[in-house]
Parts: C-alpha cells; structure tokens; sequence
C-alpha cells in the first residue's frame, strides 16, 4: 500500500510530523486495509456523516472498545478550501487519521484514479491497493463497525486475530451510559468465568 503513496508526503493528525520516508510510510500502512475518505468540513452531507466515521474509526482502534487496534488505516483526502478549513475539521477528528497535505496535486490524481466525483466518499483498499468498496459510506451507515470484518476477510491480512470488545449488533443506540454500562458487563463476565472455574475445581476435588 506505502507504493500508493510512494513519494508523496502524508500528515500525521494533530501534529506537524510528517510521515514521508519509504520506511515510515510502510509501517504505517503496511498490512492494513487502508480508508481514503473524500470530504470537506463545510460540506453538509460530509458533516453529518463524519461524525458516523469517527466513530466508526475509534471503535475500531482505541483501545477503550477494542482488546487491540485493528489494522486499519484512514488517509483524509481533503476538499476543504482553506488549509485553516482543514485543520480545524482534523481537530475534531482520532489523532490517528493521516492527511494528505492541503493543496497537494495528488488530490486529484486520487479522485480520477478511484472515480469520487462528489462527496463524502470512503474509498476502502486492500494492502496491495486493490479496491474493496468503491465508496463505503451507505455500508458505514448501514452495518456499522462491523462491516470491517467483511473488508479484512476480502483483504486476506496476514494476522486474523482481531477481537471486537463489543457486540456490534446495536451500533446505532448510544447514551451517556454505555462506557459504564460496557464495564460492568465485562467485569460480570470475568466474575462469571472465575465462578466457573472455582466450581469446576470444588467438583474434582470431590
């Protein structure tokens, strides 16, 4: 996937680090399937989506959600029309997210090589830039975080032990609560299996 990019400079979210070498740009991307997301922070239809995919990204790779990050990776590929436009959008978003610097030509060799001709666009590629889903937003929406298990099968990664902490089932329903509520029920469940281990080991000593 780093062949994608090969020469090209990417940003680091929320920090001016760039990632530009051939051996960065392939740590951080090899081996992943890879999201370009198409959008502008002053689009209407982009706005309401983008917090769907922010979502979508943390509760695939924070570690509060997940036992490990998966491996995925998103590149913002803007249509802001300030760079301040940019970065302001890319301060709402998971410091994970790279960025194509704004203003790079690049941005429309992307656009005609993968057909976006409007946005929001999410553009989903296997490690060997392959398309999966030519746009995904509709699934996003649709399935949730669960639709990366789809992406990962189809992109054939090497490591498959990827672990959602949750069910995804009941993406859409959110409250205040749910980190409690998501706490307590793993805690549950590690009392539930010492409880069944310690029965097990009462009925073998009788």
């Amino acid at each position: 996937m780093a062949a994608l990019f090969t020469g090209k400079v990417l940003m680091a979210n929320q920090e001016r680090d760039e990632v530009e070498t051939e051996r960065e740009l392939g740590r951080a991307l090899e081996n992943k399937v890879l999201l370009l997301y198409f959008a502008s922070g002053q689009c209407p239809r982009c706005r309401q989506f983008s917090p769907l995919l922010r979502d979508f990204f943390l509760r695939l790779t924070d570690e509060f959600y997940v036992e490990r990050a998966s491996q995925l990776v998103l590149v913002y590929v803007s249509r802001d029309e300030t760079e301040e436009q940019q970065s302001a959008f890319l301060r709402t978003m998971p410091k994970r997210w790279l960025a194509l610097p704004f203003g790079d030509a690049f941005k429309r060799e992307l656009e005609l090589r993968f057909a976006v001709s409007e946005v929001p666009a999410v553009v989903v590629l296997k490690p060997n830039g392959e398309v999966i889903v030519g746009n995904a937003v509709e699934e996003i929406r649709r399935v949730g975080p669960a639709c990366f298990r789809n992406w990962q099968e189809a992109a054939e990664l090497v490591d498959r032990n990827f672990l959602l902490a949750e069910d995804f089932d009941d993406w859409t329903r959110r409250s205040i609560t749910e980190p409690i509520r998501r706490l307590k029920y793993k805690l549950d469940k590690k009392t539930e299996a010492k409880n069944k281990e310690r029965k097990a080991e009462g009925e073998e000593s009788a």
